[in-house]
């Protein structure tokens, strides 16, 4: 007896795997970040991972950026959003010109980089001179204050030129850390979750 027509729901069904949800990694920049400032707040209200450094006051370039490689190559399953602040946006773009991995990402929030250009500059982070000035190869948004005591508002402009990153001004808001008094700074979080959804990959 011949069998049954099969019934179109009878067929197989592939259920289509979810995107995994992205990870933001937290940068932090010279001397880290403390109570109070947002990446901190960020890490524990939202579970972002912090690129610990194993000497945040004496900082060696070549160290940090193997620390970001380590971070990113431990959630090979996300892709990879980073939340960099101060001396931590520079680490993002001597990483991105150098490791295999930068395709990992898909956006950046580049938060008060100072100046390395700057006369005055501290002996610590003096190494760091100067400046990459290579494109980066994700989109990235860089959030500067007209008072901030490490960067004059022209030089921001011109590293988020170089860097291919777009400038937001912040307004008067000194270093955009802890003393600003941004808190968990929602409006930081939202800028760098629609970078990622600009990608036209799942955010």
């Amino acid at each position: 007896m011949p069998a049954a027509p099969s019934s179109p729901h009878d067929a197989p069904t592939h259920a289509t795997p979810a995107a995994a949800a992205p990870r933001v990694l937290l940068l932090p920049g010279w001397q880290n970040s403390g109570p109070g400032h947002w990446q901190t707040l960020w890490q524990a209200r939202h579970g972002d991972s912090r690129v610990q450094q194993a000497d945040w006051f004496w900082p060696r370039r070549g160290d940090w950026m193997a620390q970001l490689e380590e971070a990113v190559l431990a959630h090979p399953s996300q892709p990879l959003l980073l939340a960099a602040h101060s001396l931590g946006c520079h680490l993002v773009v001597a990483w991105a010109a150098h490791s295999q991995h930068r395709h990992r990402v898909q956006a950046a929030l580049l938060v008060a980089p100072p100046d390395l250009q700057r006369p005055d500059l501290p002996p610590q982070i003096a190494p760091w001179a100067p400046p990459l000035r290579q494109r980066l190869p994700f989109p990235a948004q860089l959030v500067y204050s007209s008072n901030d005591p490490y960067a004059q508002a022209e030089a921001s402009v011109a590293m988020a030129q170089d860097w291919g990153a777009q400038p937001r001004a912040a307004g008067a808001a000194g270093h955009l850390n802890a003393e600003s008094g941004l808190g968990d700074w929602p409006q930081g979080r939202t800028a760098l979750f629609e970078l990622a959804a600009y990608t036209g990959r799942p955010a």
